[in-house]
């Protein structure tokens, strides 16, 4: 296997490339986000930018699949669920598609991240968790990428987290996915030139739902696995509910996230890197606790939820006037 620091600049250097060339594009096609009452920023951007990021995942599991043919198998149908979403997404950024059809396209990506997963002999609840995962974590991103910087430096901490807990060669393909996050970034935070688009967005949420599934060790490791995502998915879980019982449209865009409050009083950088902040306490302390007890992970995830909860419920009861540095 390759040192660390050059297949990080590796897999960087490849995704800033790609990204600089995906905005060429897009302008070149009018592929742009109009700004709008549903939109968080105030001039049209190019979007599609994350198919960097899931082309150097790509071919990190191409190669990886060659050095270690003994999980070439498994990683094949990674790779393959990874392409099914990305290119839904893909498609979805050039012309919108209906919710259904590419719903379908993420069951059945999850359900060959789920055969993965049975490939590398993991109980049947880890695969089944797996599956869950996926479904689940590819809307949630998509639901989260709506400010500058935001889903893809989430991502890059929670991958960089995973990849510090898990075994070789599934850490390297989260390793290529910090990498391929901090790649992008410079073209997304602070100011955004391009946007990380469906194909980038549903990406980062079924690569980190393989990262996730695989690191699960024990029951005993499931609470902690959890941490690195905390934000996101208390954020959109409980939005997702608040406005379904609120009897909304709630699978319409919308701008009534926490951190979409928070930015529009406080503008893009200052959340981006708030919530950067607390993800990483909250990976440092998955990785730190790692081989704690059952009970002390439980307790400190229900900690961390708590927090990330309290957030929430400040957020939502803030009034926000306006929209701040939406770039």
């Amino acid at each position: 296997m390759p040192g660390l620091l050059p297949w990080l600049l590796l897999h960087a250097g490849a995704a800033a490339a790609l990204t600089w060339g995906t905005r060429r594009y897009a302008l070149w096609r009018g592929l742009l986000d109009a700004p709008g009452q549903r939109r968080s920023h105030r001039v049209p951007t190019p979007r599609g930018g994350g198919i960097a990021i899931a082309a150097v995942v790509l071919l990190a599991c191409a190669w990886l699949a060659w050095r270690a043919p003994t999980h070439a198998r498994s990683i094949g149908l990674f790779a393959g669920g990874l392409l099914m979403v990305a290119a839904i997404g893909w498609m979805d950024d050039h012309r919108p598609l209906p919710a259904a059809r590419r719903f379908v396209v993420h069951l059945l990506a999850a359900s060959l991240l789920a055969g993965a997963l049975a490939m590398q002999a993991l109980p049947w609840w880890q695969v089944v968790l797996g599956w869950l995962f996926a479904v689940c974590l590819v809307n949630i991103w998509n639901f989260m990428d709506g400010i500058n910087g935001l889903a893809a430096s989430q991502a890059a901490i929670a991958a960089a987290g995973y990849a510090l807990v898990l075994p070789a060669p599934w850490a390297w393909i989260a390793w290529a996915l910090c990498a391929g996050c901090l790649g992008f970034l410079p073209m997304n935070f602070p100011r955004a030139r391009i946007f990380m688009g469906d194909v980038g967005s549903g990406a980062l949420g079924y690569v980190l739902a393989g990262l996730i599934a695989l690191s699960i060790t024990g029951v005993e490791a499931l609470p902690l696995t959890l941490l690195p995502i905390c934000a996101f998915s208390i954020d959109a879980g409980f939005t997702l509910l608040r406005r379904v019982l609120c009897q909304e449209a709630w699978w319409q865009p919308h701008t009534t996230h926490a951190y979409q409050r928070a930015a529009r009083r406080h503008g893009h950088t200052p959340v981006t890197v708030l919530c950067a902040l607390f993800s990483i306490a909250a990976t440092i302390s998955m990785v730190t606790l790692w081989q704690t007890t059952f009970m002390v992970a439980l307790m400190v995830t229900l900690g961390v939820c708590v927090l990330a909860s309290w957030i929430w419920s400040r957020q939502q009861r803030l009034e926000t006037p306006g929209i701040r540095n939406a770039e």
